[in-house]
Formats: C-alpha cells, structure tokens, sequence
C-alpha cells in the first residue's frame, strides 16, 4: 500500500484542490437538479444529459490539471489557430438554430467554437506577453499583435450575429492587456471614443439586438413582446422572496411562463423554488471559485502562469456577472449561459478545461513553495523569473 501511495501518478491525485473540485460539482450538480425540476420532475431532456457530462467532464478537468503549465504554453498558438478555424468553418457549413449561425454539427457531436475561442484567446495572447519585454507593452510593436489577435474572432463572431461572445472576447482581451502591465491611460482614449460613437454603433446593430437594449433601458414598454424575457424572469426570481417556492414548484418555469428556464434563466428558475438563499449560495460558489482563482494568479511564478490563471478568472466571472445581471434586469437580454449549471455542452467544454488549467497552475505553486520531496516524480517546465528585458524563450 505505502509503494501504491508513493507511486507518481496516486500521489498527484491526491494532491488535487479537492475543496475547489467539490465546489465545481456542487454547482454542477445543483444545476442538473434545477434542470430536474425544469422538467417537470423528470431526468429527460436536461437533467441526465447535464449531469453525464458533468461527471465526464470532471474527469477530463481532473486530467487537464496533472499537465504541467508547458503543455499549455506549447499549444497555445496551435489551439487558437484550430479555434479561429472553426469559427471559419461556422460562416461555411456552420447549422442554424434560433436564427443565428453558430454552431458547427460533426454527427455526433454538436457545439459553439465561439465557446472554445474564450480560453484559446486567454492562452495565445499570455504566450504573446511571455516574449514580450515590459517595455514594448505600450508600443505599437506590443500592441498590433495581441490586438490583431483579439480582432480576428471579435469579427467572425459578429457575423454569425453573436454580439454577447464578441464583447465577452473584448473584455478578456482588455483586461488581460492590463494586467501585462498597459498604463490605464491606453484604455482611457479608446474608451472616450467608443462612448462617443456609441449612437453609430447602435444603428449598425440587428433589430433584435436594438429591441433588447431599449427594452433594457424601458421594461414596462413591451412586456408581452421584447420584455417578456426580463419581465418573467424579474417575476420569478421575485415571487422566490426568502426562501422559495419549494423544490418542484416553481410556477413560472412548470407552465412555461419563463422562457428558456433551463439555459440562459436558470438562475431565475432556482431563485424562484430555492428563494434569496439559493441564490446566495450559488453567488458564494461562484465568489469561492473567484478567490482561488486570483489566489493562483498572485502566487504563479511566471509571466505566462500569472496572466492564464488571470485571464480565466476574469473570463468565467465575466460570464457569470452578465448572466446574472440579465436575469435580475440590470443588463441587456444576452444569450450567455451560467457557467457549471445552464445546459449546454459547449460551455461546460469550455469550462472543465480551463478550471483544470488553474488546478495545473495551483499544484505548481504548491510544489514549488512545498518541501522539495513532493517535487519526486514531477516533471515541470522551468520557472519564470521577472520578465526579462530580452526574450529568451518558452519557461513557462
């Protein structure tokens, strides 16, 4: 038994965030009961579904998290280029659903790359600032490249129309920039400007997409029409009040008052049977996955490390502060699920992954602030020091 607990590969499971792992299937597994009572009560269509790939996926993350951190650095280039493919291959033989060209059908699977795209933006544009010395963060030759980068799936995603990805992809980008270290000042102009051409770019939207803003900012104006989503889900989660309607009766999903109550509104569908304390509960899941998160960055010892585990924290907490505020009617109608417990394969695929990412980078920390003997058997790139003044190549 001591030779089995010595052996490399048990002790690196063992060796796992296991209070982070049970906080992703506790949200998991909250959402497929959520999706449970969607239904009616019944595994079928969401709940069975959701669940198989939660514990499919939890896997996959358990093994994304034993690969060291240069695995990751070493595929960056070459998954955003498949990413920027797919998202290519979308515009050509991409399927349609709810009037938007989004998803690409390989038989028998079926997802969004535009999902794939939030993390291969994150890993491309850390490696970029791997090799780029901090003085040239600022400079024209420093920023072409990681805003071209962001550029090329902002347009694709437009074009399918999928405005909610494209600022999601915007936000990431942004914000990853900044934490490389671009002066405030280089997001102060750029800011000015797209305040003052935002009349312009409302008139370059779709119909819909201008209905949900001016519903946004009137609800009242059509609430059987453009209102109805943010109307119904406002109802939802208000008649939830303390604690709930109660599991299994919750009125606004059951008679499809809500729409989409099991992907986009889930919140609201669990707010209304599980009341303001589901609703923290799951707000303090998601705060708890936040903390570890900026916790692995701040600990990492590298350029790369730091700015992966940033960006993918920021990127999840982007998705789920939006769902959020469009479910509660303090943001525009947007077709983003909530992470770990709206259906949906193609966010969880995402997700998993990236959460395992994190778990790779936090074990790395772990063993490099630990006693050297839980280093035995690890192999792991070499550490990044302070960014150099020249590059000098891959450490991640």
């Amino acid at each position: 038994m001591t030779g089995v607990l010595n052996a490399r590969w048990p002790r690196q499971l063992v060796d796992q965030p296991w209070g982070i792992v049970l906080t992703v299937l506790a949200l998991g597994g909250f959402g497929g009961l959520v999706l449970y009572s969607a239904a009616g009560g019944s595994f079928a269509p969401w709940a069975g579904n959701h669940l198989l790939r939660l514990a499919v996926l939890s896997g996959l993350m358990l093994a994304v998290g034993l690969a060291p951190p240069a695995l990751w650095f070493r595929l960056a280039f070459p998954f955003y280029g498949l990413a920027l493919l797919a998202l290519v291959l979308v515009e050509t033989m991409g399927a349609i659903s709810g009037g938007a060209q989004r998803w690409l059908d390989l038989g028998i699977i079926r997802f969004q790359p535009s999902e794939l795209m939030k993390l291969a933006l994150v890993l491309a544009l850390a490696r970029v600032y791997q090799f780029l010395p901090l003085a040239y963060v600022g400079r024209l030759q420093g920023l072409w490249l990681p805003l071209l980068l962001i550029a090329l799936p902002v347009g694709l995603v437009m074009l399918q129309p999928d405005l909610d990805s494209a600022l999601t992809y915007v936000a990431a980008g942004v914000t990853l920039m900044f934490l490389a270290g671009l002066p405030i000042w280089h997001f102060l102009v750029p800011g000015a400007l797209l305040a003052a051409s935002l009349p312009l770019l409302f008139q370059l939207l779709h119909d819909y997409q201008k209905a949900r803003i001016l519903i946004f900012l009137d609800p009242g104006s059509d609430p059987l029409g453009a209102g109805y989503h943010i109307t119904q889900s406002k109802i939802a989660i208000g008649s939830g009040g303390l604690t709930g309607k109660g599991f299994l009766q919750g009125s606004q999903s059951h008679l499809a008052y809500l729409p989409e109550p099991h992907t986009d509104f889930i919140f609201a569908t669990m707010a209304e049977e599980w009341g303001l304390l589901g609703g923290l509960a799951v707000i303090a899941g998601y705060g708890i996955l936040f903390a570890w998160g900026w916790r692995v960055a701040f600990a990492a010892a590298g350029t790369f490390q730091r700015l992966v585990a940033g960006g993918l924290t920021m990127s999840l907490f982007y998705n789920v502060l939006i769902n959020l505020m469009m479910v509660m009617g303090l943001a525009p109608v947007a077709g983003l699920p909530l992470p770990l417990m709206s259906y949906g394969g193609s966010s969880m695929l995402t997700v998993m992954p990236a959460l395992g990412i994190l778990i790779g980078i936090d074990r790395e920390n772990r063993r490099r602030a630990g006693p050297p003997e839980l280093a035995e058997g690890w192999t792991a790139a070499p550490r990044l020091a302070n960014r150099p003044a020249r590059p000098t190549g891959p450490d991640a």
